[in-house]
């Protein structure tokens, strides 16, 4: 695939593809960075890419990948989340859903704010015995428990708006 095509065929996506990114990182320049790099890796493969059927749909799954790509690396602990056990499923249909809420959950975990991500990812991921988390964060039991309350009481309501919105 040459340049010309290559404008022609995936440049048309970048306002979609900036968009999915800014959903999933909710920042401007790395939204950008990141369909920066899926527009090098998607050039870098070109010579394959003839034969798409939907280019689309392969450009945005890329995008996808490296935005997911780019929340482990920046976020290290809250990638633990993509190592739960998912039971296996009937269909994939079943799977990409439940990879899907999963996902939304950890976008979810980085709008919580700071103390409330740190405190729920020691308490709920972690496993932590609020004994330690105290010793780490210097914070009393009862506070811990008024931000682990207020952190599951908020993520909940995301996650409930959002499969309300993915309802219709």
């Amino acid at each position: 695939m040459n340049a010309e095509v290559f404008k022609k065929v995936f440049i048309p996506y970048h306002a979609k593809l900036y968009g999915i990114a800014y959903k999933y990182l909710e920042n401007q320049a790395d939204a950008e960075d990141i369909v920066q790099e899926t527009y090098i890796k998607l050039w870098q493969k070109r010579d394959g890419l003839e034969s798409l059927l939907n280019p689309e749909s392969f450009a945005v799954t890329l995008l996808k990948n490296n935005c997911l790509d780019f929340l482990k690396k920046a976020r290290p602990a809250l990638s633990r989340i993509y190592e739960m056990n998912i039971p296996v499923a009937d269909s994939s249909s079943v799977q990409l859903e439940n990879r899907d809420k999963l996902e939304h959950i950890q976008v979810i975990m980085n709008r919580l704010p700071l103390q409330q991500k740190q405190i729920i990812q020691m308490k709920i991921w972690d496993n932590l015995p609020d004994a330690e988390i105290i010793r780490r964060t210097g914070l009393k039991e009862g506070n811990i428990k008024v931000i682990v309350s207020r952190a599951r009481k908020t993520i909940k309501e995301l996650y409930q708006n959002w499969e309300k919105n993915e309802r219709g």
